[in-house]
């Protein structure tokens, strides 16, 4: 059933399951003449049509706080109007933000949301679960920061009035150090009219340990934490505290954080919070009895020690799910068994009262499988609400793409050349001139920097191999003064620098998550930037095939795979034989 809303460009659609951001892939989406293919210094002009994505209605907030899916559609001209913010009627105050939060946010020059914020205000300040899908800087983090803000402050003023209320807290994880920091920067920028700040916002992450003030919102990596709550805090009662304080748990770059190595201490966490909300919603006649079974445990005792035994129960659950047996059959053949009846709630895990809010928020949030980020979410949050972009996965169409095809001999001299035009193009609106040149590995970024620094082209370097001081002295002075970052995909992610216009791929991406992220580093907030992307005869089929993408109007995850290169994917598919010069970056330019 869809509803009509007198919000123009906003639709509320309510489905039984998440939205299906990608398309399954066709192989006659790549076929082209050999004009589409070979491209050479062209121009990406993107079409004047209407776009339809799943996105969320911003007016009609009790609405959306009901819908399990939230969709919208954004008509958008060639020049980006009306591809970022939402419309004039649409206010802080309009969302559910308090009056004192949306005086702050226009201190800050934030005067009004963006679509992607209006979508998915309205839905986190319901309490659902909700999973935020969005194209790069269509700003998520205020997003889910404003939100979160504005019922932190009324919890705090709750309890200023009952001295008896626990102290709530926000939870944000990020895959790495400088998100962490950028997230606490933004959120305690956040000021009131005297300048104070609207709450305590800390970071234990790297160096920085507990925040010695009580905070409101903690930010942290994953290990960060789980070495805090274990390494540290030998008796777990910190770790008690903590798990039974935090009401509101946020996972940026959830992607990232849900896949690869991040993904076990992730899901650990998920059931560590889990459990805590198992133990406030166990029924009093459970309480009774567990009491009954120690005269010499208080209750507190007693769920201190059921913490201890969390990682073995854990580890349990994991097996149970990879062999296939139902929460139900394991509370019957327990039951059956005549086991300990003290353990038997802990079975009984999707009944039970929610006391805490889960929130996922991805600019790429791949959905085909079940161990992709979107097929795990699927499987452990079924009725979270799903809020995703208009661009997500496809071309923003406030972005400019050159393309140029190179060679050995004339890659050096086009790269120089991208940089010197593209400099001289710049309008950041700062006054500063920003580019990012982007390479594949740390020893291709250091034969770049070689060759920029050697053409008189001063640059910043950012890459794995830097230390993290290295690396946050290169931002700040990138920031402040401008200039040329050279960098790998450890700068594409996550990290907002501003008034970025030019983005140069001296290596072209081999993934679609990497190409997102890359491009979506300029054009964000509204604005208009260029990418020029570099690429060779062996990259020629995957360049066309992106570039069909943009024409066709489909998402650039259909010609990429997450897991493997363009190449074998095409091979598998037996559509081209790719073939042409294997020679990293590194080695073509410092032949």
């Amino acid at each position: 059933m869809i509803l009509q809303r007198p919000v123009s460009m906003l639709h509320i659609c309510r489905l039984s399951s998440p939205p299906k951001l990608f398309s399954p892939f066709k192989p006659s989406s790549l076929s082209s003449s050999s004009s589409c293919i070979r491209i050479s210094q062209s121009w990406l002009i993107q079409p004047n049509r209407s776009r339809i994505r799943s996105f969320g209605a911003a007016t009609a907030t009790a609405a959306a706080a009901t819908t399990t899916a939230t969709s919208a559609t954004a008509t958008a001209d060639k020049k980006g109007g009306g591809t970022f913010f939402a419309e004039d009627s649409v206010t802080w105050t309009s969302l559910g933000i308090s009056f004192r939060l949306s005086q702050a946010l226009s201190n800050m020059g934030l005067q009004r949301p963006s679509l992607i914020q209006a979508a998915c205000i309205p839905d986190i300040l319901s309490r659902n679960d909700v999973v935020v899908a969005a194209e790069t800087g269509s700003g998520k983090t205020h997003g889910y920061l404003v939100p979160l803000i504005d019922k932190l402050c009324e919890a705090n003023a709750e309890a200023d009035q009952e001295t008896n209320q626990p102290h709530r807290l926000g939870l944000v994880l990020c895959p790495n150090v400088m998100l962490c920091e950028q997230v606490v920067r933004m959120a305690n920028s956040l000021c009131d009219d005297n300048g104070e700040r609207l709450l305590n916002v800390g970071a234990v992450c790297g160096r920085q340990g507990w925040p010695a003030d009580e905070p409101d919102i903690i930010v942290s990596t994953p290990a960060a934490l789980l070495n805090y709550l274990y390494a540290i805090d030998q008796e777990r009662r910190r770790h008690f505290n903590f798990i039974r304080g935090v009401k509101y748990v946020v996972f940026d770059e959830a992607d990232m954080l849900l896949c690869g190595s991040f993904q076990n201490q992730v899901i650990r966490l998920i059931n560590m919070f889990r459990f805590d909300e198992k133990l406030l919603s166990r029924p009093k006649s459970s309480m009774e009895e567990k009491a009954s079974d120690s005269t010499t445990d208080t209750p507190m005792h007693v769920e201190i020690e059921d913490y201890k035994d969390l990682q073995t129960d854990v580890i349990q659950e994991e097996d149970e799910k990879a062999d296939g047996v139902t929460d139900v059959e394991v509370q019957t053949e327990e039951t059956e068994a005549g086991l300990n009846k003290r353990k038997d709630w802990k079975r009984v895990r999707k009944i039970y009262e929610r006391s805490k809010q889960y929130i996922f928020v991805a600019a790429t949030l791949p959905l085909n499988g079940k161990k992709t980020a979107g097929g795990v979410l699927k499987q452990m949050f079924p009725d979270a609400s799903w809020v995703s972009g208009n661009y997500l996965h496809h071309h923003n169409p406030r972005l400019e793409q050159k393309w140029v095809e190179v060679t050995v001999d004339t890659q050096v001299d086009a790269l120089i050349n991208a940089v010197n035009q593209g400099s001289q193009a710049l309008d950041s609106g700062d006054g500063l001139k920003r580019t990012m040149v982007f390479a594949n590995t740390v020893e291709a970024v250091e034969a770049v920097a070689k060759i920029l620094l050697g053409a008189g082209i001063e640059c910043f370097r950012y890459h794995s191999d830097s230390s993290l001081q290295e690396r946050t002295k290169n931002l700040v002075e990138f920031r402040q003064k401008g200039g040329v970052l050279v960098c790998t995909d450890a700068a594409a992610r996550g990290l907002d620098i501003p008034n970025v216009f030019h983005v140069i791929q001296a290596e072209f991406a081999t993934s679609a998550v990497d190409f997102l992220h890359r491009v979506g580093r300029t054009a964000r907030a509204g604005q208009h930037g260029l990418v020029t992307s570099l690429y060779t005869e062996s990259n020629r089929a995957l360049v066309g095939a992106v570039h069909q993408a943009g024409i066709l109007d489909e998402p650039v995850e259909k010609v990429f795979s997450r897991k493997r290169g363009f190449r074998n994917k095409l091979k598998k598919r037996g559509i081209s034989k790719v073939g042409g010069d294997t020679l990293s970056v590194g080695e073509r330019m410092m032949a």
